[in-house]
């Protein structure tokens, strides 16, 4: 038995009220089963509750068994002096309150059906990727979708409380945090935290300054990513060095060491090189580009944006002094796919929060224009029953699992709670 089912079923009255009575045998009736607040103290707060002929007002706590209460040190808490019933499921001992009175007891073991039970232990039985996969098929569509979409918004929250998080670090400035953004993204999986700590470390006031050319900017790019060594014999390298050095003197940098940037079990059009040369051609073509991005209502117009080749020198090397056969290299539309999903969608519903405006519906549309993407936990969705036409719905499934499923909260989860049902 959990605590979560207890507070399941007390929250939802789902067990037998007609004739309750506490564990010493006085009639019980419950007026209002309080606020489930879900914080530090009693877990219902502001029930109502007859117990004989007086009525109560106060708070209601819940465990799975009644010594747990000394257990969590409740008895030592001040937030749980006006308890005025604790529900368990196991009475083992009596607990007493700051009067030295016993607190009343509700053994819900007693009230709770047998079907309910089943259906419980039925959902929670050892899973082989997660509880409900056998039976997430029978889900009505209705209540899938609406609870989708509530979780898609919950990954959009978390995923703005990192952006927030990096506009205190900029000083409130938004390119700054796009830019940081953008970075981390394009360093993928591999070398996305390097990446971020790289932009993050290079005053964005530089990004705006050098802009303007393309070598200066792959020159601080190149330089903090430490791939500008002595031993560089090709011009163009050791121009970049040239400059970089000329640019830490000239705005004073202090230039962190950083981890070694992976190319092992990369594509060659997802080595680091390419990314950074990528990125360094994005800023020298598009000045203001979070304005820009903030004014982008469809795929296309985002797809336009970032419309860039790399420069000159890049379109036949992946590495530094090793030339290979030519090619424009282009950013693809799948990598701005990826970047519309983890960069632009996030800042642009973040943006809308923080001017207190609701843009829901643009970055719902947004992802519904995507395909969805290709991982194990969208596929394992697929086989049971539940198909992903886009990224909005590969987004929703991906938080989850990973935030509801990977923690077994079954009964925070609409699909749980309509199992139970069942």
């Amino acid at each position: 038995m959990k605590e979560d089912f207890l507070h399941y079923v007390w929250q939802y009255k789902k067990f037998d009220f007609s004739n309750l009575k506490t564990s010493t045998g006085e009639s019980l009736t419950i007026i209002n089963v309080g606020q489930y607040l879900k914080s530090s103290g009693p877990d219902f707060f502001n029930a109502q509750i007859i117990i004989g002929n007086q009525k109560w007002a106060g708070n209601v706590e819940i465990h799975v068994k009644s010594s747990d209460w000394y257990l969590h040190n409740h008895e030592n808490d001040k937030n749980y002096d006006n308890v005025i019933l604790h529900v368990v499921w196991e009475n083992d001992v009596p607990v007493f309150g700051k009067s030295n009175s016993e607190i009343p007891v509700l053994c819900l073991k007693e009230f709770v059906s047998k079907e309910l039970l089943n259906n419980y232990q039925h959902l929670i039985t050892e899973k082989k990727w997660i509880f409900c996969e056998n039976q997430l098929s029978t889900i009505d569509e209705f209540v899938l979708n609406n609870w989708l979409e509530r979780v898609f918004f919950e990954r959009l929250e978390k995923k703005s409380s990192v952006i927030e998080k990096l506009l205190q670090d900029t000083n409130h400035d938004w390119e700054a945090v796009l830019f940081c953004m953008l970075a981390k993204n394009f360093g993928l999986n591999t070398n996305g935290e390097t990446f971020l700590k790289i932009a993050q470390s290079i005053p964005f006031s530089i990004i705006r300054k050098e802009g303007f050319d393309i070598d200066n900017l792959e020159a601080l790019f190149f330089g903090y990513s430490d791939l500008l060594n002595n031993e560089l014999e090709d011009k163009y390298p050791q121009n970049l060095s040239a400059r970089f050095h000329y640019l830490v003197q000239k705005y004073q940098l202090t230039v962190p060491t950083f981890q070694p940037l992976v190319f092992f079990k990369h594509r060659p059009e997802n080595f680091p090189t390419i990314r950074l040369a990528q990125l360094a051609m994005l800023y020298s073509h598009q000045q203001n580009l979070f304005s820009k991005i903030m004014d982008c209502n469809t795929i296309e117009e985002i797809y336009d944006l970032f419309s860039i080749e790399v420069s000159q020198y890049w379109q036949n090397h992946y590495h530094f002094e090793k030339e290979n056969k030519p090619k424009k290299r282009k950013i693809t539309k799948s990598f701005v796919d990826l970047i519309i999903i983890n960069t632009i969608v996030p800042l642009q519903f973040a943006f809308a929060k923080y001017n207190g405006k609701d843009n829901d519906e643009l970055v719902i549309n947004l992802l519904k224009n995507l395909k969805p993407e290709q991982n194990s936990i969208v596929d394992k969705f697929n086989s049971f029953g539940v198909k992903s036409s886009d990224a909005f719905t590969s987004q929703s499934l991906i938080h989850l699992k990973t935030e509801y499923c990977n923690y077994n909260k079954c009964l925070s989860c609409a699909i749980g709670l309509e199992l139970l049902k069942k």
